[in-house]
């Protein structure tokens, strides 16, 4: 397969209509385009008006051309799980759910060869001490076919999202994410694109990291976007933090550049 534009969607939270003015823009509202793959970071569900309306959206997609992973608002509704939003899930969301993962439709983790870089993409970012639990892989490929492979790193919530022992489901930008990464003194193998948390506030543009992340940080407001810099690669955070109402502004992350490969793998 021909990858010509590959295109990262952030968190959707239920707001189904802020969904499909994205997939209307990418070209795919009703199946994705030969050259196009489209990268889902999970928390699909929650929050917003219609998440079963999302799920409806995105069944016909899932296939080569769309890579769903999950995020922690997807986790708690797997078998073995304990279910933390309050105002949970409907049965048959559940059971759309529970069949995507238990056939491979849904995964936790996905790699991504774009603009000269290799990213490995999670929900909410592979901490040093997850990667280091890992065995510590040297590409994105790899740690994506592991992660895909332990439940029991996956679930770990840590003592809270700021905990640098959290999962890739769970950490949050900055504390957890980024800092234990740049005080690494060892080779950074590979950028990462995540969702689920982000270092600023978008309503407001106001930052909530320390001056070191700031400092090597750029945001793109209108987008949404955030790329921090870490030991010579790129960390980017989609998530366009949607809550209850939805954002007034966002758009997918868009690698488009037919000058340099690009090449996507969801490792099993």
């Amino acid at each position: 397969m021909v990858v010509v534009r590959i295109a990262v969607i952030g968190d959707v939270g239920g707001h189904v209509e802020q969904l499909r003015k994205a997939l209307r823009e990418l070209g795919c509202e009703t199946e994705v385009p030969d050259g196009l793959v489209v990268v889902q970071v999970g928390d699909l569900v929650d929050r917003g008006p219609d998440s079963l309306g999302v799920l409806d959206v995105v069944a016909p997609l899932i296939g080569e051309r769309w890579v769903q992973l999950a995020g922690n608002h997807e986790e708690q509704y797997l078998p073995g799980s304990e279910v933390f939003w309050p105002e949970p899930l409907p049965r048959e969301g559940v059971e759309t759910l529970r069949e995507w993962w238990a056939d491979g439709r849904m995964r936790v983790a996905a790699a991504v060869t774009a603009v000269g870089e290799e990213f490995l993409l999670t929900h909410a970012g592979l901490t040093l001490a997850a990667w280091q639990q890992l065995g510590e892989p040297d590409s994105a490929a790899a740690a994506a076919g592991l992660l895909n492979e332990r439940p029991d790193l996956i679930r770990n919530r840590g003592a809270h999202g700021r905990d640098p022992e959290t999962g890739p489901l769970w950490a949050e930008s900055g504390a957890a994410l980024h800092e234990p990464w740049m005080r690494y003194s060892g080779i950074v193998p590979f950028g990462q694109i995540h969702g689920h948390s982000s270092i600023v506030h978008f309503g407001d543009q106001r930052w909530t990291c320390d001056g070191r992340i700031r400092q090597r940080a750029s945001v793109d407001w209108q987008r949404r976007h955030v790329r921090v810099r870490v030991g010579g690669r790129t960390f980017v955070g989609v998530d366009p933090r949607h809550g209850r109402a939805g954002a007034a502004t966002w758009e997918p992350l868009v690698f488009d550049d037919t000058q340099t490969p690009m090449s996507v793998q969801v490792a099993v």
